[in-house]
């Protein structure tokens, strides 16, 4: 067994399970449905073709940067514009970055891998108005899910880092339940429904995990300057100023 990490991460994103009718909600952290979709996607399967063994693979998530959620008031009309469309509300997560990590036949993976960096279709987080930024894939880990997901370097954006340099960051880690070591056990448990049976949108159809909440320490990566590298700070001189007032 293997884990393909992925860094999910752009201006928006939106990971919707509750979502009805007018009012079209977000989760806040990726779903397995959503990524699921996403990988079928990057390997080019359309929403009838068979997933199954894409469900057999466990989901986690890590919440490096949370995010903040953003409502858009929803206003559309048809092409020649004489009909109005039902206004809706749209609610993202905003300038949130998030690790997710897959387990699963190493085979599988390497192609999913492969795939994600050369997608057939594009890939978005949650909507097709959400792209992602790269590089989307982090590559594979040879370890276990939880262990991955534990370990990597923290992902976040600098100037969140910055925020939080005094003081140690915990991050919210989201695990399938059967991939939560023995001993790691929180009872913190909850059921989501996102498990996708089908995506055919004659019968999409949805079923329930088990998901376990934990809190783990992140470390952040080393900086590597570079003398090509582009180091300016358009934050900086703005930070300085709300501190010296």
């Amino acid at each position: 067994m293997a884990v393909l990490l992925l860094r999910l991460a752009g201006p928006m994103q939106a990971w919707g399970v509750k979502s009805r009718f007018t009012v079209r909600a977000t989760e806040l952290a990726p779903t397995k449905s959503g990524v699921i979709g996403m990988l079928a996607s990057a390997v080019g399967r359309r929403r009838t073709d068979p997933i199954e063994d894409l469900l057999r693979l466990r989901f986690g998530v890590r919440k490096d940067q949370p995010g903040t959620v953003i409502r858009d008031f929803h206003t559309a009309r048809s092409l020649d514009g004489k009909d109005s469309m039902p206004l809706s509300e749209r609610y993202y997560l905003t300038d949130a970055v998030f690790l997710a990590g897959i387990e699963g036949d190493e085979a599988l993976l390497q192609g999913l891998d492969e795939a994600v960096k050369h997608p057939v279709f594009p890939l978005y987080l949650g909507r097709r108005s959400c792209p992602p930024t790269q590089p989307v894939s982090l590559g594979l880990r040879d370890a276990s899910l939880y262990d991955a997901l534990r370990e990597e370097p923290w992902l976040a954006s600098p100037w969140f880092r910055r925020r939080r340099r005094h003081s140690a960051f915990r991050a919210e880690l989201l695990l399938d339940l059967d991939a939560v070591p023995a001993d790691a056990h929180t009872g913190a448990l909850r059921g989501s429904r996102d498990v996708p049976a089908s995506f055919d949108p004659r019968r999409r159809e949805y079923g329930f995990r088990q998901v376990e909440r934990l809190e783990v320490p992140v470390t952040a990566p080393a900086d590597k300057p570079s003398s090509s590298a582009d180091n300016h700070d358009p934050m900086a001189d703005v930070e300085e100023a709300a501190q010296c007032s």
